[in-house]
């Protein structure tokens, strides 16, 4: 029988005509539905099956078929907690708004969900970041440091832009003087990156992007760089402290402490339903084709 891992987080709004929609479908199909913990207790609401369920990341195995993420991109970047390195394919129903990673829409959960349960589906591979340190940093997790969207230092505490040096395979590139640098994945291109003036990268480009936030060098622009690039940040400024952080992931870092970011060595595999693609969402959420002359 078919397995299929389900996480959701409905702390402010439990989409409940939608999830029954994903849960009734399973359902015709005769899935082996497991439930994430806490997103549990919501579907006893809508719902009297008895479901089994998963609390980590070591609850989950090959033996899944897929894993469906039910609200925004913000609970697929989460999903990566529990899916990890163990090539479990991701699928995001978007109940959330931009949802470009989400990819199924709300209008298109019964044929879209058919369709993945029938191998009617694209996989599209995403690369990671990871980042480690050979001093202490309290906070960061050496077992979950790896980000699908960016890892980012920032101020923290001050209106002072920070000094950001930047090493690219041990070799100096620049001391960005800004509010801060992102260091993005193509799948991360589209987001913080772009709000930042960096390029849209498209996701098997092989390639990550340096983009500085707010910098005080007029001269200083995005830069994308091959994704075997190993990058070093040390990071000064008027304050003993900064910001880093992975994906939503926040820890302090004492200043001066030498910060690598690497490829993480797995990838995450995102699903595609028939019809959906980078380019098509390109063109749906960030309007691409939005212009009289099209």
């Amino acid at each position: 029988m078919m397995k299929v891992a389900i996480y959701g987080r409905f702390e402010k709004n439990f989409p409940k005509e939608y999830v029954s929609i994903v849960l009734e479908q399973l359902e015709v199909h005769n899935i082996s539905v497991y439930i994430e913990s806490s997103t549990l207790k919501y579907i006893d609401e809508i719902s009297s099956a008895k479901y089994q369920s998963f609390k980590s990341y070591k609850d989950l195995d090959e033996s899944f078929a897929f894993f469906i993420s039910i609200g925004g991109d913000g609970t697929i970047l989460r999903s990566i907690s529990y899916v990890r390195s163990s090539g479990i394919p991701i699928v995001g129903v978007n109940t959330g708004r931009m949802g470009f990673l989400a990819t199924i829409q709300k209008d298109k959960i019964k044929s879209s969900i058919k369709g993945i349960i029938n191998n009617e589906y694209n996989i599209s591979e995403r690369s990671l970041l990871m980042l480690k340190s050979e001093t202490f940093i309290s906070g960061l997790d050496e077992d979950f440091n790896f980000a699908l969207n960016e890892i980012a230092v920032s101020r923290k505490n001050t209106t002072a832009m920070i000094k950001v040096q930047t090493f690219l395979n041990d070799e100096y590139l620049t001391s960005y003087w800004a509010d801060g640098l992102i260091v993005a994945t193509p799948t991360g291109s589209t987001g913080y990156s772009l709000s930042c003036g960096g390029p849209v990268v498209a996701p098997d480009s092989d390639s990550f992007v340096l983009t500085p936030i707010a910098p005080h060098n007029l001269n200083a622009r995005p830069l994308v760089i091959p994704e075997n690039t190993t990058i070093k940040l040390i990071v000064g400024g008027r304050e003993q402290l900064h910001l880093a952080s992975l994906d939503s992931r926040i820890i302090t870092v004492e200043n001066g402490t030498e910060l690598i970011i690497q490829k993480a060595d797995f990838t995450i595999k995102m699903i595609e339903p028939k019809g959906e693609s980078f380019l098509h969402t390109l063109r749906n959420k960030l309007l691409w084709g939005e212009d009289n002359r099209n």
